[in-house]
């Protein structure tokens, strides 16, 4: 076995602890340091995932000369100073989603990338989950024909959430938009690419935190309807209709475990179970990226982040969303 691949972890919220665990499903990768502005909350999440460092500052875990690659799992706010930081000290990055609020951040995180020679990637996992890797090449390969219509939602009830959480907190970047509105704007632009036309609408708490946003992306053939919320629960489905047939990506398809395909009033079902949660599969694509001495992936590229935050930032544009 070869050398493995040394991970940090930045931000110790539910989504690390998810990480973690597919991360030890990977035979070439390690957890070998954690950070968290609370020394304890590091010390205890290293203790139950036997991390061998645990750090009270994120420089700390930077400095470490154990850690090969952070990935940044921290509210939404701090993604691009922690990413630039991390970069500036010669660590690869992995940045959860989104990679910054806005454009602007994107752009200057891909310069920080540039400057230091390092691998930078939005960990958008849902890009690499087999069943919507499948469910693109069959789009691609005309299973249905030319796509007319695509239908894509997330949404659940958090209106009961602590609004100075990481949710409905403006200053954390909080609202549906980047949390979870993302995901349905990342599967119109990975089926059908960036739309002549963006037409939207959203709501807002009391705290100026964005709660429900409608969308309709326009292409020349085609509408895709997308929403997020978190004012009541949806189906969580996505739907892409063609000329000679229907796929659908069942209940929380973000997290796909299969599809359905119907065509002439046949209708087949095909599984395709994730190892672990699913993000087992974005660390792989870093792996084989660092191991090809690439700076970026082919799969989810940094035109793909720029683009999709350009859309993300047309949507904020059109409906006043802003973040303190």
């Amino acid at each position: 076995m070869g050398k493995k691949i040394r991970w940090g972890i930045l931000g110790l919220g539910n989504i690390a602890n998810s990480f973690v665990k597919d991360l030890a499903l990977v035979n070439d990768a390690e957890i070998a340091a954690v950070a968290s502005r609370s020394i304890e909350k590091a010390k205890l999440f290293a203790k139950e995932y036997q991390v061998p460092l645990a750090f009270g500052s994120y420089e700390e875990l930077l400095e470490c000369k154990d850690v090969d690659i952070v990935y940044i799992a921290t509210p939404h706010s701090f993604h691009a100073n922690l990413s630039i930081m991390a970069m500036d000290y010669g660590k690869h990055v992995l940045c959860e989603k989104p990679m910054g609020i806005n454009r602007e951040e994107v752009e200057k995180m891909l310069t920080s990338a540039k400057k230091n020679k390092v691998f930078l990637m939005e960990a958008l996992w849902s890009r690499f989950n087999p069943a919507i890797r499948k469910v693109k090449s069959l789009v691609e390969a005309g299973e249905i024909g030319n796509v007319t219509y695509l239908h894509a939602d997330f949404a659940f009830y958090a209106m009961d959430r602590d609004l100075q959480g990481r949710v409905l907190n403006p200053k954390l970047g909080g609202g549906s938009l980047l949390d979870i509105g993302i995901y349905p704007i990342f599967l119109a632009y990975l089926l059908l690419g960036k739309p002549n036309e963006v037409i939207s609408t959203s709501s807002f708490h009391a705290n100026g935190a964005e709660i429900q946003t409608s969308m309709i992306f326009k292409y020349p053939e085609t509408h895709a309807v997308l929403y997020s919320g978190f004012t009541g629960k949806s189906a969580m489905m996505a739907q892409i209709s063609g000329e000679k047939g229907t796929i659908t990506i069942p209940n929380r398809w973000h997290q796909a475990q299969g599809y359905r395909v119907h065509k002439e009033d046949v209708e087949e079902a095909f599984e395709l179970p994730t190892q672990g949660k699913g993000y087992f599969y974005e660390i792989k694509e870093v792996h084989a990226c660092l191991a090809a001495g690439k700076l970026e992936s082919n799969l989810w590229s940094h035109q793909n982040s720029l683009d999709l935050i350009g859309l993300i930032d047309t949507v904020r544009g059109q409906n006043g969303i802003r973040f303190s």
